[in-house]
């Protein structure tokens, strides 16, 4: 994978308290990951907001653009709370907070945002903006949720695709740098009537389509093993919905990845009502890794 050397891990930030927790799971990225730490304002008159709902006059911009800069140096404190040798910089900069998020991510290792959000970012996880970046940013996403927990395993969405094997890769770094376990959920489902009047295959053999699901699941982590020797894998094929066996598994995790695209069970995971679910009932933070020329950022 290409680990785009001394790349920052990039936060998104706008006063809120969802913004705060990304600010910490971002700086404990950073550190983890012997990286710097950018915190990043977008700056957008007039839809800038306040915890106590839209700014009801309008104000001098360099008034608003005072709130920005004390909205990057709270969250730049914030981040040196987790650990005070971080290299830590801040920013405001001009524009919508997806064209600007976009535009860091592209020198980014990581790119590290609240689950909600008020002011620039309002409604980021809600439509098409999450959509955007998680389908477009030039490298991977983590969507934070509250403090995660200190514990548990990664867990990680396979489907043999070449984005899976992107994701596969994004979370066994992961779990080595966490020292957790990696739990890899290939979700799964036989063959069923579609629609009324339909019948099953006339040639059908449960048995042989399970041991083809566990093969596919088996290569799909079999050469990141080997990369990674000192991480524990669990290796779990599910009957169920990819979106109801990662939710259900995220319960547990310290992280859940991912892939943007895929086939099979996991085919079109960011697109419609799967992606919704995942994004919205996840557990654990969530790491959205797309496919990139070269490989996913590590």
């Amino acid at each position: 994978m290409t680990d785009r050397a001394g790349a920052p891990v990039v936060v998104g930030v706008d006063g809120s308290p969802s913004a705060l927790d990304a600010v910490r799971v971002a700086a404990r990225e950073a550190a983890g990951r012997h990286r710097p730490l950018r915190v990043v304002n977008a700056f957008l008159w007039p839809v800038l907001g306040t915890p106590l709902g839209p700014i009801a006059v309008k104000l001098p911009d360099g008034e608003l653009r005072l709130g920005a800069e004390t909205i990057v140096a709270d969250a730049v404190d914030e981040a040196r709370k987790i650990d005070p040798e971080l290299q830590v910089t801040g920013e405001v900069v001009d524009g919508g907070p997806v064209a600007v998020l976009m535009r860091a991510s592209r020198d980014a290792a990581l790119l590290v945002l609240g689950h909600r959000g008020l002011g620039g970012f309002a409604g980021l996880l809600v439509g098409s903006a999450a959509v955007q970046l998680s389908a477009r940013a030039d490298c991977p996403v983590l969507v934070a949720r509250g403090e995660p927990r200190a514990d548990g395993p990664v867990v990680v969405g396979v489907d043999g695709s070449p984005i899976s094997d992107e994701a596969i890769g994004f979370a066994f770094a992961a779990a080595a740098q966490r020292g957790a376990e990696l739990v890899a959920v290939h979700a799964w489902l036989y063959p069923s009537p579609i629609g009324p009047g339909d019948i099953m295959p006339l040639v059908y053999d449960p048995e042989r389509l399970r041991a083809e699901e566990e093969r596919v699941l088996a290569e799909a982590v079999a050469g990141w093993a080997e990369r990674y020797p000192e991480v524990r894998v669990r290796q779990k094929l599910v009957a169920a919905t990819a979106a109801r066996a990662l939710v259900e598994e995220s319960a547990d995790a310290q992280l859940t990845v991912v892939g943007a695209h895929g086939r099979g069970s996991l085919g079109g995971l960011l697109l419609g009502s799967v992606s919704h679910a995942v994004l919205h009932h996840s557990r654990s933070p969530l790491a959205i890794v797309r496919h990139h020329k070269g490989g996913a950022a590590a």
